[in-house]
């Protein structure tokens, strides 16, 4: 049981100024494993005072005092290893596995990327007539989602503090503790007062508070597009920075030419891992007509490999985060059903034998039309839409045809075809033959996917402020 009813703020652990407490429920045991406090709006404005006054020192700091700070928070977080992935598997229901691997490795991952991609970041450049410089953007306000509590955090923040940007952070209630033992960790870190500020609390209030309060200069979100849509508006009254990493509805265009099997692990994967609570993950997966049965076969082989359970035991795929997320996608599949989708696997309700715990059934459709609610909307779940299609230009064009462009999959071996589909696909990060993640290259979306990019040099730059500078002494 985790009791944490302070907030972290200039560089201490202070109580609340309010009495409001919200249980942190685990996912797989439906049991309370913890408690926090819920912050109130004078909690935020003493973090954002806290980050303001840190502001004139820390946007000053060099490069290389930067880096040191972020390799530090980086050796810090390796120490916090077994507790981390701990935490994850109780909040998230992430299974063990997925919590090391994943959670855990890419959180350490953007800590080193940050300090790596700040070496060669250039804040001043000559060009001949004038002089372009980069200065922090001032205070940044961020808001990260419950399905990835290291990952989404840790960009976020190693991003900031390279470009000099004092931070106030508000994580999910439904899975705060990863957030608590970061700011343990940077506190461990030496980094200085003010410059990490953390608040817990809700959307309405500390989310709202932050995308409105005239002395952030920046709002990083990653979330729901209606969210991103109502920060968007509350920004606008300040003319506020955004970045926003929302929605997506990816596809994965299997080409003519791919291994089946290959092609199916592939498709399973992306509904299963993180128990298909991924932005990017693809669950459209596009197929040539020709071969529908084979790699429908090849689905429900392959799913069999990937067990529900107990993420303290061998599963790879654990529960939902919460009741009401195990609603949502039980509406998703009901939905598909009534809108003459047929159903290849899976299905509602729960898995035989865990009736405790938010699990769900990972589910494929088959009999996909791209104009279907399961195709068009994101579901945040193990539920997989397969859609036929007869040419690659047909499958480039479904590709397309939904309001998200977060990420998409190509699976092939022409190397013509695969260039092809790779680069006609409207999204920000595509993935070829299952490449291996580059914590350097950008990750961010087009259309309702978001604004602005993450990871690397890329996410450095989203909390910088461009100035040119004509006439400068030479």
């Amino acid at each position: 049981m985790r009791i944490n009813l302070k907030h972290y703020i200039n560089g201490e652990w202070v109580d609340s100024t309010g009495s409001e407490k919200e249980d942190v429920i685990n996912p797989a045991t439906e049991e309370v494993m913890g408690t926090i406090s819920m912050g109130t709006k004078e909690d935020l404005d003493r973090a954002v005072a806290a980050a303001r006054a840190a502001f004139p020192y820390f946007s000053q700091t060099s490069k290389e005092e930067r880096i040191e700070m972020l390799e530090k928070i980086a050796e810090e977080y390796a120490k916090r290893k077994d507790e981390l992935i701990d935490v994850m598997t109780d909040e998230l229901g992430s299974p063990l596995k997925i919590s090391e691997k994943v959670h855990y490795n890419m959180g350490y991952a953007h800590f080193s990327q940050a300090a790596k991609s700040l070496k060669d970041f250039k804040f001043e450049e000559d060009r001949g007539g004038h002089t372009v410089m980069k200065d922090s953007v001032g205070v940044s306000g961020l808001i990260t989602p419950w399905n990835f509590p290291t990952n989404q955090t840790s960009t976020k923040i190693a991003s900031a503090l390279a470009a000099g940007s004092p931070v106030v952070l508000k994580p999910s209630e439904l899975t705060p503790f990863a957030a608590i033992i970061l700011a343990e960790i940077i506190d461990a870190a030496g980094v200085p007062k003010g410059v990490f500020n953390l608040v817990n609390g809700s959307g309405e209030v500390i989310g709202d508070g932050i995308s409105s309060h005239p002395d952030i200069d920046l709002v990083s979100f990653t979330g729901s597009v209606g969210v991103g849509t109502k920060i968007m508006q509350n920004a606008s009254h300040t003319i506020k920075s955004v970045s926003l990493e929302l929605g997506g509805k990816s596809p994965l265009v299997v080409l003519d030419d791919a291994d089946v099997e290959v092609a199916a692990k592939t498709a399973v994967n992306n509904i299963a891992m993180n128990s298909g609570q991924v932005c990017s993950a693809a669950t459209r997966v596009l197929i040539p007509a020709s071969m529908k049965e084979s790699f429908e076969e090849a689905v429900k082989n392959v799913l069999n490999k990937f067990p529900v359970g107990n993420p303290r035991e061998k599963s790879f795929v654990g529960p939902l985060v919460a009741q009401k997320q195990w609603d949502r996608v039980q509406s998703y599949i009901e939905k598909g059903i009534e809108e003459g989708a047929t159903l290849l696997a899976g299905g509602t309700g729960k898995p035989e034998g865990l009736e405790t715990g938010y699990y769900a059934k990972p589910t494929v459709f088959t009999d996909v039309k791209n104009d279907m609610t399961i195709a068009q909307e994101e579901i945040f779940g193990p539920v997989m839409s397969i859609i036929t299609y007869d040419t690659v230009d047909e499958a480039i064009e479904i590709s397309n045809d939904v309001v998200y462009g977060l990420a998409g999959y190509v699976v092939g071996q022409d190397p013509d075809t695969l260039k092809k589909v790779a680069s006609s696909i409207r999204a920000g990060r595509i993935v070829v033959n299952n490449a291996a993640p580059d914590f350097a290259a950008p990750f961010g979306g087009y259309k309702q996917s978001g604004i602005g990019r993450e990871w690397g040099d890329h996410g450095i730059d989203e909390f910088l402020e461009t100035k040119a500078i004509l006439g400068f002494p030479s």
